[in-house]
């Protein structure tokens, strides 16, 4: 059945989830990051996160927005067919071990794109002060899914970043992935999806074999981004991209990064990530770093 654009607004309550070292610091060893930051514990304040640890709590939510009127009109392989097409997470500040935090999902629109229907949804989450912590933008398509009813672009999404310039090309990073890792991945971030980690679900669902989650291979490059630009992570204030080519395990990929371009937010890389076809895996990536 087509996805109702009726959809957009439908909101989930607010979802607590107690944020622990050990959730945090297996998250870093997934990538392996081994910074002192996401590891020593002994560190005054605690160890920070990963900046993108909020895909690990924000991905239940998500979740419960599949029930949410207006959506729950996908049929079970509809909903295979959806794929995580864009990301767009901005940071207030950086996440802490030993936090409570709320996370509450909102479908901000739906449109008719050319591969079939394209969903944002908007993740807020707060802190035990109800203050902001960080803001996703998450793009789906559900290729070949129409939509019922008119186009609802969002409303206030932020706009997406443009191409990396390779005139402004800086360095090129080769990034083994192991045959192993969407495994490890999947256990440490608590991302359950079976296309990552089960080869059967992979075929029924279209692909050629168990295949990275984006958000690992988005980690990945912002790993290499902070490390490019000082190695502080607490001062990643964006990171945002588009999700193109499947990233086969065991391969290697090939991160371009641009150099930094300062921007009123802070400074601004720019990246893409080819896979080991040399396809777009990550195009139009940006990690934003305050100064």
């Amino acid at each position: 059945m087509p996805l109702s654009s009726d959809s957009t607004g439908a909101a989930t309550g607010a979802v607590p989830v107690a944020v622990d070292a050990r959730w945090t610091m297996a998250y870093a060893a997934a990538l392996g990051d081994d910074r002192a930051c996401y590891f020593d514990t002994r560190r005054g304040g605690g160890v920070v996160a990963h900046p993108l640890f909020p895909v690990t709590f924000e991905w239940p939510v998500f979740l419960a927005t599949h029930g949410l009127p207006g959506n729950e009109t996908l049929a079970a392989g509809e909903r295979l067919r959806g794929v995580h097409a864009t990301h767009d997470l901005h940071l207030a500040r950086p996440i802490r071990a030993g936090e409570t935090l709320a996370t509450r999902a909102r479908v901000a629109g739906v449109e008719r794109r050319t591969p079939g229907a394209y969903q944002l949804v908007c993740l807020d989450t707060c802190d035990a002060a109800g203050e902001p912590v960080c803001t996703t933008w998450y793009g789906s398509l559900y290729r070949g899914v129409e939509v019922a009813g008119p186009d609802r672009p969002p409303d206030g999404a932020p706009p997406p970043p443009g191409p990396l310039d390779p005139g402004t090309l800086a360095r090129e990073i080769e990034i083994p992935v192991s045959a192993g890792m969407p495994h490890v991945y999947t256990e440490c971030a608590r991302i359950w999806n079976p296309i990552h980690t089960d080869a059967a679900a992979a075929e029924r669902a279209g692909l050629p074999g168990i295949v990275l989650h984006g958000t690992a291979s988005l980690a990945l490059a912002v790993s290499q981004a902070v490390a490019a630009a000082g190695g502080d992570p607490t001062r990643v204030v964006r990171v945002a991209a588009r999700f193109g080519a499947l990233v086969r395990v065991p391969s290697t990929l090939l991160l371009r990064i641009a150099e930094p371009t300062p921007t009123p937010e802070g400074d601004a890389l720019r990246f893409e990530i080819r896979n080991a076809d040399g396809k777009p895996a990550i195009r139009d990536g940006l990690v934003t770093l305050r100064g």
